[in-house]
């Protein structure tokens, strides 16, 4: 459920210097699969290419084979489409450090803080209908919900939840990796653990990442349409663009459907690789719950960047951003910019749940990338060797 500020690794889903422990306990490098002898060969595929490769596949797969060889990742998958639409797949590593397995081609990973992009784009649909005012407070849909120290639903807006200014505290940060593991949570009971706590900064002052304001936009979008927030997700954004393999775990639901490599944990950061593929989501929930593949996402950024799913109008809010801190990363409504070596810059989100880490989006002229690790990466450089496959991918 994290957004990276930057490139520091202890950068997450809450404001930079703060860690939440589930996450925090995982990920550093996983270096036990490169004791194993068992990695899958590098692969690439694309029905469309020619024969003879070209320097940009070569070198997708090069950055990826550098995750599983150099920086421990057991797996690595990414999906690639250049702008006249032609896509490639890649892997490396293995999809089971227990039995050797291949990585399934674009297999299914839990995509942890790209959900909030898709629950944004359902209350920016809403806001088109007339059903949401950006600016109107929490309040006004959800009255005396949102009390605490510091914290006042009549003060902060739907524009804040979107935006990470609320300065609403992050109840992530007090939840260990057993009870996200575990134990199944109502969005209401999350709400509860933030406001437990005083807020972290005064609405609209300073961006500050809490996965607490998106529970918020969930609970608005339930509130508004009567229906529960996943429904409305899969009517109006994955049925409505062919997302095959993307979906909302119901309730209880710990496995994951399709073909998939498994995800791995450290927790305590220096014990040993724990496998966390069955897990359940529900402390994602609107903040982070999705399950997906590089290509859905890729297929899900191109629609909204397109005009696809929203109005003109509020396409260019959730595009409008505010600096995150001195990283160069931009962040609009559930959606972030970020720059490219080649130029430019790319819209996307990502996400780290324990198990999975996915980073990539889209360009202006229709190039589109997503990566997937099967661990989340707290070593510095590995942290950069993601960051620099989408940008080899969107670039090459």
């Amino acid at each position: 459920m994290r957004a990276r500020t930057g490139q520091n690794p202890r950068s997450s889903t809450r404001r930079d210097g703060r860690r939440r422990r589930a996450v925090s306990a995982a990920a550093a490098m996983a270096v036990g699969v490169m004791t194993l002898g068992v990695l899958a060969p590098p692969a690439a595929s694309d029905s469309a290419a020619p024969p003879a490769a070209a320097a940009g596949p070569d070198a997708v797969q090069r950055a990826l084979n550098t995750l599983v060889r150099d920086d421990g990742m057991p797996a690595a998958l990414a999906s690639v489409k250049d702008r006249n639409g032609r896509a490639r797949t890649y892997t490396a590593g293995v999809g089971d450090l227990t039995t050797g397995s291949k990585v399934p081609r674009d297999g299914q990973v839990r995509i942890g803080s790209n959900t909030k992009a898709f629950t944004a784009v359902v209350v920016l649909q809403l806001v088109g209908e007339g059903k949401i005012d950006l600016d109107a407070f929490v309040d006004t849909y959800l009255p005396g919900l949102v009390r605490g120290e510091g914290i006042d639903g009549n003060r902060i807006t739907v524009r804040h939840l979107l935006q990470h200014t609320s300065g609403l505290p992050d109840y992530g940060v007090h939840l260990d990796d057993d009870e996200i593991r575990n134990r199944y949570f109502e969005p209401r009971e999350l709400l509860d653990l933030a406001l437990d706590h005083p807020a972290d900064a005064e609405p609209g002052k300073t961006w500050g990442y809490s996965n607490t304001n998106y529970v918020l936009a969930g609970l608005i979008v339930q509130k508004v349409t009567g229906r529960p927030l996943a429904e409305e997700m899969d009517r109006r954004i994955i049925q409505r663009i062919g997302l095959r393999h993307t979906y909302f775990p119901a309730p209880g639901e710990m496995t994951v459907r399709e073909p998939h490599p498994r995800g791995y944990h450290r927790s305590p950061e220096d014990g040993p690789l724990r496998d966390f593929t069955e897990m359940d989501p529900s402390a994602g929930w609107a903040a982070g719950q999705l399950i997906s593949t590089n290509s859905d996402l890729n297929r899900f950024f191109t629609a909204l960047l397109a005009g696809r799913l929203l109005p003109a109008a509020q396409l260019a809010e959730m595009r409008t951003t505010v600096p995150v801190g001195t990283s160069g990363l931009r962040y609009g409504l559930g959606l972030t910019s970020r720059t490219l070596s080649c130029g430019g810059v790319y819209w996307g989100h990502g996400g780290d749940i324990a198990g999975y880490e996915t980073r990539g989006g889209v360009t202006d002229d229709g190039r589109a990338a997503n990566v997937a690790v099967t661990s989340i990466p707290t070593d510095e450089a590995a942290v950069r060797h993601v960051s620099e496959a989408v940008d080899t991918a969107l670039c090459g």
